[in-house]
Protein backbone atom coordinates (compact mmCIF):
# COMPACT_ATOMS: atom_id res chain seq x y z
CA UNK A 1 0.00 0.00 0.00
CA UNK A 2 1.78 3.31 -0.52
CA UNK A 3 -0.61 5.81 2.21
CA UNK A 4 0.20 3.79 5.20
CA UNK A 5 2.01 6.63 6.65
CA UNK A 6 0.27 9.13 5.76
CA UNK A 7 -3.30 10.83 6.59
CA UNK A 8 -6.17 11.87 3.63
CA UNK A 9 -6.86 15.65 4.36
CA UNK A 10 -8.37 18.19 1.92
CA UNK A 11 -8.20 16.08 -1.22
CA UNK A 12 -4.63 14.77 -0.90
CA UNK A 13 -2.53 12.67 1.19
CA UNK A 14 -0.60 14.45 3.26
CA UNK A 15 2.17 13.54 6.22
CA UNK A 16 1.14 13.94 9.98
CA UNK A 17 2.66 17.29 11.44
CA UNK A 18 4.45 15.19 14.18
CA UNK A 19 5.76 11.61 12.70
CA UNK A 20 4.91 8.98 14.69
CA UNK A 21 4.40 5.32 13.50
CA UNK A 22 2.42 2.60 14.80
CA UNK A 23 3.10 -1.58 14.45
CA UNK A 24 -0.41 -3.20 13.14
CA UNK A 25 -0.13 -6.82 13.79
CA UNK A 26 -1.48 -10.09 11.95
CA UNK A 27 -2.76 -11.56 14.28
CA UNK A 28 -2.63 -15.03 12.91
CA UNK A 29 1.35 -15.20 12.76
CA UNK A 30 1.96 -12.27 16.06
CA UNK A 31 4.45 -10.66 13.48
CA UNK A 32 4.19 -6.95 12.24
CA UNK A 33 2.66 -6.94 8.75
CA UNK A 34 2.43 -2.87 8.42
CA UNK A 35 3.56 0.36 10.31
CA UNK A 36 0.75 3.27 10.07
CA UNK A 37 0.95 6.99 10.76
CA UNK A 38 -0.84 7.98 14.04
CA UNK A 39 -1.78 11.38 14.35
CA UNK A 40 -2.30 14.36 17.01
CA UNK A 41 -4.38 17.34 17.84
CA UNK A 42 -2.81 19.33 15.01
CA UNK A 43 -3.42 16.72 12.42
CA UNK A 44 -7.09 17.10 13.80
CA UNK A 45 -7.36 20.66 13.45
CA UNK A 46 -5.89 20.67 9.90
CA UNK A 47 -9.03 17.82 8.98
CA UNK A 48 -11.49 20.05 10.40
CA UNK A 49 -10.34 23.22 8.99
CA UNK A 50 -10.97 21.08 5.37
CA UNK A 51 -13.94 20.24 6.16
CA UNK A 52 -15.47 23.07 7.58
CA UNK A 53 -14.19 24.97 4.80
CA UNK A 54 -15.81 22.41 1.84
CA UNK A 55 -19.26 22.56 4.44
CA UNK A 56 -20.94 25.62 2.85
CA UNK A 57 -20.85 24.38 -1.24
CA UNK A 58 -21.51 20.28 0.08
CA UNK A 59 -24.37 21.35 1.44
CA UNK A 60 -25.70 23.00 -1.17
CA UNK A 61 -25.34 19.72 -3.69
CA UNK A 62 -28.65 18.71 -5.16
CA UNK A 63 -30.55 15.29 -4.41
CA UNK A 64 -28.91 14.17 -8.02
CA UNK A 65 -25.20 15.52 -7.49
CA UNK A 66 -25.16 13.71 -3.90
CA UNK A 67 -26.45 10.07 -5.40
CA UNK A 68 -24.44 11.02 -8.75
CA UNK A 69 -21.31 10.76 -5.98
CA UNK A 70 -22.55 7.76 -4.06
CA UNK A 71 -22.67 6.02 -7.34
CA UNK A 72 -19.12 6.48 -8.15
CA UNK A 73 -18.03 5.57 -4.81
CA UNK A 74 -19.92 2.00 -5.06
CA UNK A 75 -18.29 1.14 -8.65
CA UNK A 76 -14.76 2.33 -7.75
CA UNK A 77 -15.59 0.50 -4.15
CA UNK A 78 -16.56 -3.07 -6.16
CA UNK A 79 -13.52 -3.15 -8.08
CA UNK A 80 -11.61 -2.60 -5.01
CA UNK A 81 -13.77 -5.33 -2.77
CA UNK A 82 -11.35 -8.18 -3.11
CA UNK A 83 -8.49 -5.71 -2.30
CA UNK A 84 -10.50 -4.93 0.95
CA UNK A 85 -11.47 -8.71 2.02
CA UNK A 86 -7.91 -9.72 1.54
CA UNK A 87 -6.33 -6.62 4.05
CA UNK A 88 -9.26 -7.47 6.23
CA UNK A 89 -8.36 -11.16 6.21
CA UNK A 90 -4.68 -10.29 7.38
CA UNK A 91 -5.07 -7.58 9.56
CA UNK A 92 -7.79 -8.57 11.72
CA UNK A 93 -7.54 -12.10 11.27
CA UNK A 94 -11.48 -12.95 9.41
CA UNK A 95 -11.28 -16.12 7.45
CA UNK A 96 -10.74 -15.48 3.60
CA UNK A 97 -14.48 -16.33 2.85
CA UNK A 98 -15.99 -14.55 5.75
CA UNK A 99 -13.92 -11.89 5.10
CA UNK A 100 -15.03 -11.38 0.90
CA UNK A 101 -18.89 -13.00 1.68
CA UNK A 102 -19.34 -11.01 4.39
CA UNK A 103 -17.38 -8.21 5.38
CA UNK A 104 -15.89 -6.53 2.24
CA UNK A 105 -19.88 -7.09 1.04
CA UNK A 106 -21.27 -5.08 3.48
CA UNK A 107 -20.00 -2.02 1.68
CA UNK A 108 -21.52 -2.51 -1.33
CA UNK A 109 -24.76 -3.16 0.57
CA UNK A 110 -24.75 0.27 2.88
CA UNK A 111 -24.04 1.94 -0.56
CA UNK A 112 -27.19 0.62 -2.61
CA UNK A 113 -29.02 0.89 0.24
CA UNK A 114 -28.18 5.04 0.52
CA UNK A 115 -28.82 5.36 -2.79
CA UNK A 116 -32.38 4.14 -2.26
CA UNK A 117 -32.69 6.61 0.39
CA UNK A 118 -31.73 9.20 -0.90
CA UNK A 119 -33.47 8.85 -4.50
CA UNK A 120 -37.13 8.71 -2.32
CA UNK A 121 -36.35 10.70 1.17
CA UNK A 122 -38.43 14.02 1.63
CA UNK A 123 -36.40 16.76 2.91
CA UNK A 124 -39.02 19.05 3.21
CA UNK A 125 -42.50 19.15 4.04
CA UNK A 126 -45.51 20.87 4.93
CA UNK A 127 -47.18 21.38 8.41
CA UNK A 128 -50.11 23.74 7.71
CA UNK A 129 -48.42 27.06 6.72
CA UNK A 130 -45.07 25.83 8.49
CA UNK A 131 -42.40 24.16 6.63
CA UNK A 132 -40.17 21.80 8.51
CA UNK A 133 -37.23 21.18 6.73
CA UNK A 134 -34.11 18.84 7.30
CA UNK A 135 -30.61 19.72 6.93
CA UNK A 136 -27.36 18.47 7.03
CA UNK A 137 -25.91 19.17 10.77
CA UNK A 138 -22.40 20.04 9.73
CA UNK A 139 -19.36 18.95 10.17
CA UNK A 140 -19.48 14.90 11.71
CA UNK A 141 -16.47 13.15 13.22
CA UNK A 142 -16.75 9.45 12.63
CA UNK A 143 -14.80 6.90 15.04
CA UNK A 144 -14.84 3.39 13.52
CA UNK A 145 -13.81 0.08 15.15
CA UNK A 146 -11.95 -2.89 14.59
CA UNK A 147 -14.40 -5.91 14.48
CA UNK A 148 -16.86 -5.04 11.21
CA UNK A 149 -14.46 -2.10 10.05
CA UNK A 150 -15.51 -1.65 6.34
CA UNK A 151 -19.01 -1.92 7.47
CA UNK A 152 -18.99 1.08 10.50
CA UNK A 153 -17.11 3.49 8.32
CA UNK A 154 -19.58 3.04 5.16
CA UNK A 155 -22.38 2.89 7.35
CA UNK A 156 -21.35 6.44 8.81
CA UNK A 157 -19.98 7.71 5.90
CA UNK A 158 -22.28 6.95 3.51
CA UNK A 159 -25.33 8.68 5.53
CA UNK A 160 -23.31 11.42 5.97
CA UNK A 161 -22.80 12.03 2.78
CA UNK A 162 -26.07 11.70 1.39
CA UNK A 163 -27.11 14.32 4.22
CA UNK A 164 -25.08 16.68 2.64
CA UNK A 165 -22.17 16.70 5.80
CA UNK A 166 -18.55 16.77 5.54
CA UNK A 167 -16.42 14.48 8.19
CA UNK A 168 -13.18 13.38 9.44
CA UNK A 169 -13.27 10.32 9.91
CA UNK A 170 -10.75 8.10 12.46
CA UNK A 171 -10.60 4.11 12.01
CA UNK A 172 -9.59 1.84 14.46
CA UNK A 173 -5.57 1.72 14.38
CA UNK A 174 -5.72 -2.13 15.12
CA UNK A 175 -7.27 -2.27 12.16
CA UNK A 176 -6.58 0.42 9.83
CA UNK A 177 -5.45 -0.89 6.29
CA UNK A 178 -9.47 -1.22 5.07
CA UNK A 179 -9.84 2.42 5.92
CA UNK A 180 -6.52 3.45 4.09
CA UNK A 181 -8.19 1.55 1.12
CA UNK A 182 -11.71 3.18 1.83
CA UNK A 183 -10.01 6.76 1.77
CA UNK A 184 -8.20 5.11 -2.06
CA UNK A 185 -11.69 4.33 -3.00
CA UNK A 186 -13.04 7.76 -2.05
CA UNK A 187 -10.05 9.65 -4.31
CA UNK A 188 -10.55 8.04 -6.66
CA UNK A 189 -14.74 8.54 -7.40
CA UNK A 190 -13.88 12.14 -7.21
CA UNK A 191 -15.23 13.18 -3.76
CA UNK A 192 -14.87 17.13 -3.38
CA UNK A 193 -12.11 18.57 -1.55
CA UNK A 194 -12.39 18.63 1.85
CA UNK A 195 -15.50 16.68 2.21
CA UNK A 196 -13.77 13.55 3.42
CA UNK A 197 -11.34 13.57 5.88
CA UNK A 198 -9.30 10.43 7.39
CA UNK A 199 -6.59 11.09 9.96
CA UNK A 200 -5.67 7.53 11.48
CA UNK A 201 -4.08 7.89 15.07
CA UNK A 202 -5.58 6.57 18.50
CA UNK A 203 -8.71 6.89 20.67
CA UNK A 204 -7.28 8.76 23.52
CA UNK A 205 -5.21 11.12 21.71
CA UNK A 206 -6.73 11.26 18.26
CA UNK A 207 -10.45 10.71 18.99
CA UNK A 208 -10.26 12.92 22.37
CA UNK A 209 -9.37 15.82 20.45
CA UNK A 210 -12.21 15.26 17.70
CA UNK A 211 -14.48 14.89 20.85
CA UNK A 212 -13.38 18.08 22.06
CA UNK A 213 -13.61 19.67 19.08
CA UNK A 214 -15.68 22.93 18.87
CA UNK A 215 -15.75 23.26 14.58
CA UNK A 216 -17.38 19.15 15.07
CA UNK A 217 -20.96 19.73 15.22
CA UNK A 218 -21.46 15.90 15.99
CA UNK A 219 -19.62 12.47 17.08
CA UNK A 220 -20.64 9.16 15.66
CA UNK A 221 -18.91 6.68 17.89
CA UNK A 222 -19.24 2.62 17.33
CA UNK A 223 -17.17 0.37 20.24
CA UNK A 224 -16.59 -0.41 23.77
CA UNK A 225 -19.16 1.26 26.49
CA UNK A 226 -16.27 2.36 28.63
CA UNK A 227 -15.10 4.26 25.66
CA UNK A 228 -18.62 5.95 24.48
CA UNK A 229 -18.34 7.20 27.58
CA UNK A 230 -15.26 9.29 27.36
CA UNK A 231 -16.22 10.54 23.90
CA UNK A 232 -19.76 11.72 25.67
CA UNK A 233 -17.95 13.03 28.36
CA UNK A 234 -15.53 15.12 25.91
CA UNK A 235 -18.11 16.14 23.40
CA UNK A 236 -20.22 17.46 26.00
CA UNK A 237 -18.22 20.70 26.64
CA UNK A 238 -19.52 22.00 23.43
CA UNK A 239 -22.89 20.26 23.82
CA UNK A 240 -22.17 18.67 20.03
CA UNK A 241 -25.03 15.57 19.33
CA UNK A 242 -23.16 12.16 20.00
CA UNK A 243 -24.48 9.06 17.97
CA UNK A 244 -23.41 6.14 20.29
CA UNK A 245 -23.71 2.23 18.90
CA UNK A 246 -21.86 0.14 21.58
CA UNK A 247 -21.50 -3.10 23.92
CA UNK A 248 -24.02 -5.78 23.98
CA UNK A 249 -24.74 -9.34 25.95
CA UNK A 250 -27.55 -9.90 23.42
CA UNK A 251 -29.62 -13.35 24.81
CA UNK A 252 -31.31 -16.24 22.82
CA UNK A 253 -34.19 -17.39 23.89
CA UNK A 254 -35.27 -21.00 22.81
CA UNK A 255 -39.07 -21.38 23.66
CA UNK A 256 -39.68 -25.15 24.10
CA UNK A 257 -41.86 -25.69 20.77
CA UNK A 258 -38.87 -25.00 18.73
CA UNK A 259 -36.61 -27.78 17.16
CA UNK A 260 -33.62 -27.16 19.51
CA UNK A 261 -31.32 -29.73 17.14
CA UNK A 262 -31.51 -26.88 14.45
CA UNK A 263 -32.06 -23.91 17.25
CA UNK A 264 -28.88 -24.89 19.35
CA UNK A 265 -26.71 -25.38 16.18
CA UNK A 266 -27.52 -22.27 14.32
CA UNK A 267 -27.36 -20.21 17.38
CA UNK A 268 -23.80 -21.61 18.32
CA UNK A 269 -22.50 -20.53 14.99
CA UNK A 270 -23.97 -17.54 14.49
CA UNK A 271 -22.51 -16.11 17.92
CA UNK A 272 -19.11 -17.57 16.67
CA UNK A 273 -19.02 -16.24 13.62
CA UNK A 274 -16.13 -13.37 13.22
CA UNK A 275 -15.12 -15.13 16.08
CA UNK A 276 -17.32 -14.13 18.24
CA UNK A 277 -16.23 -10.36 17.93
CA UNK A 278 -19.93 -8.80 17.15
CA UNK A 279 -21.48 -6.49 19.62
CA UNK A 280 -24.74 -7.84 18.73
CA UNK A 281 -23.86 -12.11 18.64
CA UNK A 282 -26.47 -14.34 20.30
CA UNK A 283 -23.61 -14.66 23.17
CA UNK A 284 -26.56 -16.10 25.96
CA UNK A 285 -28.71 -19.14 24.88
CA UNK A 286 -31.39 -19.34 27.60
CA UNK A 287 -32.79 -22.42 27.25
CA UNK A 288 -36.17 -24.55 29.05
CA UNK A 289 -34.15 -26.01 32.41
CA UNK A 290 -35.19 -30.13 31.54
CA UNK A 291 -33.93 -29.55 27.81
CA UNK A 292 -30.63 -28.20 29.01
CA UNK A 293 -28.86 -31.88 28.61
CA UNK A 294 -29.72 -31.85 25.44
CA UNK A 295 -28.92 -28.53 24.73
CA UNK A 296 -25.40 -28.91 25.75
CA UNK A 297 -24.92 -32.04 23.44
CA UNK A 298 -26.05 -30.24 20.51
CA UNK A 299 -24.09 -27.06 21.54
CA UNK A 300 -20.75 -28.89 21.66
CA UNK A 301 -21.14 -30.64 18.62
CA UNK A 302 -21.44 -27.75 16.59
CA UNK A 303 -18.58 -25.68 18.31
CA UNK A 304 -16.43 -28.55 18.04
CA UNK A 305 -17.15 -28.57 14.38
CA UNK A 306 -15.84 -25.56 13.72
CA UNK A 307 -12.68 -25.31 11.46
CA UNK A 308 -10.02 -22.90 13.57
CA UNK A 309 -6.64 -22.29 11.69
CA UNK A 310 -5.53 -20.99 8.41
CA UNK A 311 -7.57 -18.18 7.63
CA UNK A 312 -6.27 -17.97 3.83
CA UNK A 313 -8.01 -21.60 3.16
CA UNK A 314 -11.88 -21.46 2.41
CA UNK A 315 -12.53 -24.48 4.46
CA UNK A 316 -11.71 -22.40 7.49
CA UNK A 317 -14.46 -20.44 9.61
CA UNK A 318 -12.99 -19.18 12.60
CA UNK A 319 -10.10 -16.88 13.15
CA UNK A 320 -8.07 -15.74 15.47
CA UNK A 321 -8.63 -12.47 17.81
CA UNK A 322 -7.87 -9.23 16.31
CA UNK A 323 -5.09 -8.51 18.98
CA UNK A 324 -3.29 -10.12 22.08
CA UNK A 325 -5.20 -7.45 24.81
CA UNK A 326 -8.22 -8.98 23.06
CA UNK A 327 -6.62 -12.33 23.88
CA UNK A 328 -5.77 -12.24 26.84
CA UNK A 329 -9.27 -10.65 28.00
CA UNK A 330 -10.86 -13.34 26.68
CA UNK A 331 -8.64 -16.06 28.17
CA UNK A 332 -9.44 -14.08 31.59
CA UNK A 333 -13.13 -14.21 31.02
CA UNK A 334 -12.79 -17.98 30.66
CA UNK A 335 -11.24 -18.85 33.62
CA UNK A 336 -13.26 -17.00 35.52
CA UNK A 337 -16.91 -18.80 34.44
CA UNK A 338 -14.20 -22.36 35.27
CA UNK A 339 -13.43 -20.55 38.68
CA UNK A 340 -17.18 -19.10 39.51
CA UNK A 341 -18.25 -22.77 38.78
CA UNK A 342 -19.83 -22.41 35.43
CA UNK A 343 -19.87 -26.01 33.64
CA UNK A 344 -17.40 -25.92 30.88
CA UNK A 345 -19.02 -28.13 27.91
CA UNK A 346 -16.36 -27.69 25.40
CA UNK A 347 -12.90 -25.57 24.56
CA UNK A 348 -11.54 -23.91 27.66
CA UNK A 349 -8.45 -21.74 27.92
CA UNK A 350 -5.45 -21.66 25.74
CA UNK A 351 -5.18 -21.88 21.94
CA UNK A 352 -6.51 -24.94 19.98
CA UNK A 353 -4.08 -27.97 20.25
CA UNK A 354 -3.41 -27.77 16.72
CA UNK A 355 -1.91 -23.87 16.70
CA UNK A 356 1.30 -22.98 18.36
CA UNK A 357 0.90 -19.22 17.57
CA UNK A 358 -1.64 -16.67 16.74
CA UNK A 359 -4.07 -14.81 18.79
CA UNK A 360 -6.60 -18.39 18.63
CA UNK A 361 -8.46 -19.31 20.78
CA UNK A 362 -10.61 -22.51 21.83
CA UNK A 363 -14.54 -22.88 20.38
CA UNK A 364 -15.93 -22.59 24.21
CA UNK A 365 -19.61 -23.74 25.61
CA UNK A 366 -20.44 -23.15 28.94
CA UNK A 367 -23.54 -24.68 30.69
CA UNK A 368 -25.30 -24.05 33.96
CA UNK A 369 -25.02 -20.71 34.06
CA UNK A 370 -25.95 -17.89 35.93
CA UNK A 371 -27.00 -14.70 35.61
CA UNK A 372 -24.92 -13.16 38.50
CA UNK A 373 -21.99 -14.99 37.05
CA UNK A 374 -18.84 -12.72 35.28
CA UNK A 375 -19.35 -14.57 31.49
CA UNK A 376 -23.04 -13.98 31.67
CA UNK A 377 -22.76 -9.89 33.12
CA UNK A 378 -19.48 -9.09 31.26
CA UNK A 379 -19.38 -8.62 27.05
CA UNK A 380 -16.67 -11.39 26.31
CA UNK A 381 -15.89 -10.90 22.34
CA UNK A 382 -14.67 -14.02 21.87
CA UNK A 383 -15.75 -17.57 20.88
CA UNK A 384 -17.65 -18.31 23.97
CA UNK A 385 -21.05 -18.75 24.36
CA UNK A 386 -22.97 -19.41 27.74
CA UNK A 387 -26.26 -21.43 28.16
CA UNK A 388 -28.50 -20.75 30.46
CA UNK A 389 -31.74 -22.72 32.36
CA UNK A 390 -34.65 -21.06 32.86
CA UNK A 391 -37.87 -22.50 34.44
CA UNK A 392 -41.14 -20.80 32.76
CA UNK A 393 -41.61 -18.06 29.88
CA UNK A 394 -41.42 -14.77 32.62
CA UNK A 395 -38.35 -16.16 34.28
CA UNK A 396 -37.07 -16.44 30.82
CA UNK A 397 -37.94 -12.73 29.77
CA UNK A 398 -36.50 -11.63 33.28
CA UNK A 399 -32.64 -13.34 32.12
CA UNK A 400 -32.85 -11.80 28.95
CA UNK A 401 -33.72 -8.05 30.34
CA UNK A 402 -31.26 -8.46 33.29
CA UNK A 403 -28.16 -6.64 31.66
CA UNK A 404 -26.82 -3.30 30.74
CA UNK A 405 -26.59 -4.06 27.78
CA UNK A 406 -29.70 -3.58 25.03
CA UNK A 407 -28.18 -3.91 21.50
CA UNK A 408 -30.21 -7.21 20.27
CA UNK A 409 -31.92 -10.09 21.33
CA UNK A 410 -32.81 -13.74 19.84
CA UNK A 411 -36.44 -15.52 19.98
CA UNK A 412 -36.60 -18.95 18.47
CA UNK A 413 -40.08 -20.52 18.47
CA UNK A 414 -42.83 -22.60 16.21
CA UNK A 415 -45.72 -20.49 17.51
CA UNK A 416 -44.95 -17.23 15.70
CA UNK A 417 -47.44 -15.21 17.81
CA UNK A 418 -45.49 -16.65 21.12
CA UNK A 419 -42.42 -15.37 19.94
CA UNK A 420 -44.01 -12.39 19.25
CA UNK A 421 -45.25 -11.55 22.46
CA UNK A 422 -41.81 -12.32 23.80
CA UNK A 423 -39.96 -9.83 21.43
CA UNK A 424 -42.31 -7.84 22.69
CA UNK A 425 -41.19 -7.60 26.18
CA UNK A 426 -37.59 -7.47 25.77
CA UNK A 427 -35.66 -4.37 26.09
CA UNK A 428 -33.46 -4.27 22.89
CA UNK A 429 -32.79 -2.25 19.95
CA UNK A 430 -33.09 -5.10 17.95
CA UNK A 431 -34.71 -8.45 18.00
CA UNK A 432 -34.29 -11.21 15.67
CA UNK A 433 -37.12 -14.08 15.07
CA UNK A 434 -35.85 -17.59 14.20
CA UNK A 435 -32.89 -16.54 12.82
CA UNK A 436 -34.43 -13.98 9.83
CA UNK A 437 -31.99 -12.89 6.90
CA UNK A 438 -30.37 -9.53 8.14
CA UNK A 439 -32.33 -6.44 7.02
CA UNK A 440 -29.95 -2.90 6.08
CA UNK A 441 -32.76 -0.65 6.01
CA UNK A 442 -33.98 -1.63 9.71
CA UNK A 443 -32.68 0.61 11.86
CA UNK A 444 -29.76 -0.65 14.20
CA UNK A 445 -29.01 0.80 17.46
CA UNK A 446 -29.40 -0.32 21.20
CA UNK A 447 -31.23 0.80 24.18
CA UNK A 448 -29.21 1.35 27.85
CA UNK A 449 -25.41 0.87 27.76
CA UNK A 450 -25.69 -0.27 24.29
CA UNK A 451 -26.26 3.14 23.16
CA UNK A 452 -28.15 6.17 21.55
CA UNK A 453 -28.98 6.76 18.03
CA UNK A 454 -29.85 4.92 15.24
CA UNK A 455 -27.80 3.32 12.19
CA UNK A 456 -28.54 1.85 8.71
CA UNK A 457 -31.01 2.85 5.82
CA UNK A 458 -32.97 6.22 6.70
CA UNK A 459 -32.72 6.20 10.26
CA UNK A 460 -28.34 6.02 9.40
CA UNK A 461 -29.42 9.45 7.59
CA UNK A 462 -31.62 11.18 10.14
CA UNK A 463 -28.45 11.24 12.41
CA UNK A 464 -26.95 13.60 10.36
CA UNK A 465 -29.81 15.98 9.55
CA UNK A 466 -30.81 19.07 12.00
CA UNK A 467 -34.80 19.81 11.54
CA UNK A 468 -35.49 23.09 11.07
CA UNK A 469 -39.12 24.71 11.39
CA UNK A 470 -40.07 27.89 9.40
CA UNK A 471 -42.84 29.25 10.46
CA UNK A 472 -45.24 31.75 8.17
CA UNK A 473 -43.38 29.72 5.29
CA UNK A 474 -46.96 29.92 3.59
CA UNK A 475 -49.49 32.41 3.99
CA UNK A 476 -52.78 31.55 6.21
Amino acid sequence: MQHERQHYVDGAWVDPIEPKLVTVIDPSTEEACATIAVGGARDVDRAVAAARAAFPAFARTTRKERIDLLQAILAEYDRRREDVARIMSQEMGAPIKLARERQAATGTNHLRRMIQVLENYEFEELQGTTLIAREPIGVVGLITPWNWPINQIVCKVAPALAAGCTMVLKPSEVAPLNAILWSEVMHAAGVPKGVYNMVQGEGAVVGEAMSFHPGIDMMSFTGSTRAGVLVAQAAAATVKRVAQELGGKSPNILLPDVDFRDAVTRGVLQMMGNSGQSCSAPTRMLVPADRQDEVKAYAKAAADSLVVGDVADERTNLGPLVSEVQFDKVQRLIQAGIAEGAELVTGGPGRPEHLNRGFFVRPTVFANVRNDMTIAREEIFGPVIVIQPYADEAEAIAIANDTDYGLAAYVQGTDIARARKVAAQLRAGNVHLNYPAGDNAAPFGGYKQSGNGREYGKWGMEEFLEVKAVIGYEAA
